[in-house]
């Protein structure tokens, strides 16, 4: 099997146990694939964590989950040193905290305070933690994958701008539709009759993570041709500078995208065309993960707030008005 079928068996394993949730699957693969971080935000028992979870039990991986508490602590996080006595001699010795798995379950990370949700992403964006002027590299296979309840909630904060440029994708999870409500039903029925079942046991096929090296680097050789990079810069632009596009919607926006959006755009696109089977990036494989890598960069303004504008409107508005060269 080729590196794209170990990647597309993994993503229908883990779609056999999420279901009414194709689109969060898919997007928890091209996290993995352009080795980015993910932000989930949807009400509970949308199957948030469940989808991590079941990527770990199909991917050779070890998968840490942390629940983020208003009194959770950096080192809770990082680790932190422990001193250690034997044979009368003591010294101090790191010991290492959930950060160094592969996968990482920051759930309802926006009910911590500002100094762990900072550790946590210090991590992400260095790939690496210093505790007592000494670093630790992460695992060469990282990913986290931070699920939030929806602000309006009580007892959530929002996190800073410039902690959320660091997330390459936010993904937001909704219902799913009457035809697949009834089949969770018939799952959880399932897997309640497997779990009594002592005769029954399955042996899961794990993927090695070796099939995502390999599969990071032939999307290194998905080519952007020169019309649709200038696509891309053209849909970042437009979000700095949206009255060269339309009044209407320079009111709406405050702050546009950073040029760690248009890296994101760029990793995002060639890992999504390189699921769909080319090498090459189209205007539409674009268009069809841009709400995605925008939608937590884009800071609205007041008007919009008060209008019940969101990111998304915005988003949709701006790839009406940008054309492709």
């Amino acid at each position: 099997m080729t590196a794209r079928d170990d990647v597309l068996d993994l993503g229908k394993r883990i779609g056999q146990s999420i279901i009414g949730q194709e689109t969060m699957v898919q997007r928890l693969l091209l996290g993995l694939l352009a080795n980015g971080h993910l932000l989930v935000e949807g009400l509970p028992g949308l199957a948030k964590t469940r989808a991590i979870k079941s990527m770990a039990k199909n991917l050779d991986s070890e998968l840490s989950r942390v629940q983020f508490t208003p009194d959770l602590l950096p080192a809770d996080i990082t680790g932190s040193e422990v001193y250690f006595s034997e044979g009368g001699k003591g010294e101090f010795k790191f010991q290492q905290g959930p950060i160094f798995a592969n996968l990482i379950l920051a759930d309802e990370i926006n009910r911590a305070p500002a100094k762990v949700q900072s550790a946590l992403l210090e991590a992400m964006e260095e790939r690496q933690v210093t505790v007592g002027g000494q670093s630790y590299p992460l695992p060469d296979l990282f990913m986290v994958m931070a699920t939030q309840n929806p602000i309006e909630q009580e007892g959530t904060y929002p996190l800073p701008e410039a902690q959320l440029d660091r997330f390459l994708m936010h993904v937001e999870v909704g219902y799913p539709d009457e035809k697949s409500e009834a089949s969770i039903m018939r799952l959880n029925r399932g897997e309640e009759t497997a779990a009594h079942d002592e005769n029954k046991h399955t042996d899961i096929k794990r993927l090695d993570p070796q099939s995502i090296f390999d599969a990071r680097k032939e999307i290194g050789f998905v080519t952007v041709s020169e019309p649709v990079e200038k696509y891309i810069v053209s849909l970042v632009i437009a979000t700095r500078y949206p009255d060269r596009y339309d009044k209407e919607l320079a009111k709406q926006l405050q702050v546009g995208v950073s040029p760690r959006g248009t890296i994101g755009l760029d990793k995002v696109s060639r890992a999504y065309a390189w699921l769909q089977g080319r090498d090459y990036v189209t205007p539409d494989d674009v268009k069809a993960i841009v709400n995605d890598v925008f939608r937590h960069r884009l800071v609205l303004s007041y008007e919009a707030h008060a209008s019940n504008t969101t990111a998304d409107h915005v988003i949709d508005r701006i790839t009406e008005l940008v054309a492709v060269s």
